[in-house]
């Protein structure tokens, strides 16, 4: 309690919705970083982003249920608040919102849908998932009503999804920032915490065979089906993991189509039952 009260005398740590529009309302160029806590250097990004494009930043922490299709997950999400809170304390964060479920969702909204073009890649997987993240973004940028949102690209579908949604709702732009790699090329990342050295280090060998992957893909890119398919039987073999998808899609609108257009391979799979996704 002590610690929290230091905190709250260098930026503003809130809970209620009437106080965050009393905090807020007068702010006109304000970053948002949405998180799910369990930070690390890659939100440290975002917020440093949101620093550098805005006049005051506010970031929440809020694990929200209706994006994950699996109680347990949920369940297991790794969450340490006082630790996320001396990460915001360093780096000078203005507003911290740390809202409850039933303050989140007390307003009935209409139900956000996916057309059919857009369940690939996770929507495949994941029924329910984007929706859910949509939701809880439509229902935050009410709230705030931010200038920009900064998002990792490492989530490059959630971004892609967001930054249509929301573009065309709210006076709002949506950034995507570089995934953070560490040493070994693993995209930093909250699931990260749920893998023991091991596994750790397994997807450290799975990241760079990926990453050259990609290298072989971009030098054949009318080969690029066939590569893969031999590539994802080897990686099964040899490391032991259940992928889901490994593809590459156009980041102009996540169609197949690669040809003469920057693209990315997308991969999720699962690594010691903990479900892990990135892209190169």
């Amino acid at each position: 309690m002590f610690y929290l009260l230091i905190l709250l005398l260098q930026m503003k740590l809130i809970k209620q919705i009437t106080d965050l529009n009393k905090a807020i309302n007068i702010e006109k160029r304000l970053g948002f970083v949405p998180t799910m806590g369990s930070l690390h250097k890659g939100h440290e990004a975002l917020i440093k982003e949101s620093q550098k494009k805005c006049k005051k930043t506010i970031v929440t922490i809020f694990v929200n249920p209706t994006q994950f299709n699996n109680k347990n997950d949920y369940k297991n999400y790794p969450q340490d608040l006082n630790k996320d809170l001396k990460i915001l304390k360093k780096l000078k964060v203005d507003y911290v919102y740390l809202p409850t479920v039933d303050e989140v969702f007390k307003e009935r909204l209409p139900k956000i849908l996916l057309n059919k073009s857009q369940k690939i890649l996770c929507a495949r997987f994941r029924k329910g998932h984007f929706e859910g993240v949509l939701d809880i973004l439509n229902r935050f940028a009410k709230l705030i009503s931010p200038k920009s949102i900064f998002m990792g690209e490492k989530d490059f579908q959630q971004f892609f999804l967001v930054k249509n949604f929301i573009e065309k709702k709210y006076k709002t732009k949506v950034y995507v920032c570089k995934t953070i790699r560490d040493s070994k090329m693993i995209a930093l990342s909250s699931r990260n915490n749920l893998l023991n050295k091991n596994g750790h280090n397994t997807l450290g060998l799975i990241s760079n065979e990926l990453v050259n992957l990609k290298k072989i893909i971009y030098k054949n890119r009318k080969q690029s089906k066939k590569i893969i398919s031999i590539i994802k039987k080897d990686l099964v073999q040899k490391f032991k993991v259940k992928i889901e998808y490994l593809e590459c899609r156009n980041t102009i609108n996540l169609s197949t189509n690669i040809q003469k257009r920057s693209f990315k391979l997308f991969v999720a799979f699962y690594l010691n039952n903990v479900r892990l996704i990135d892209n190169f």
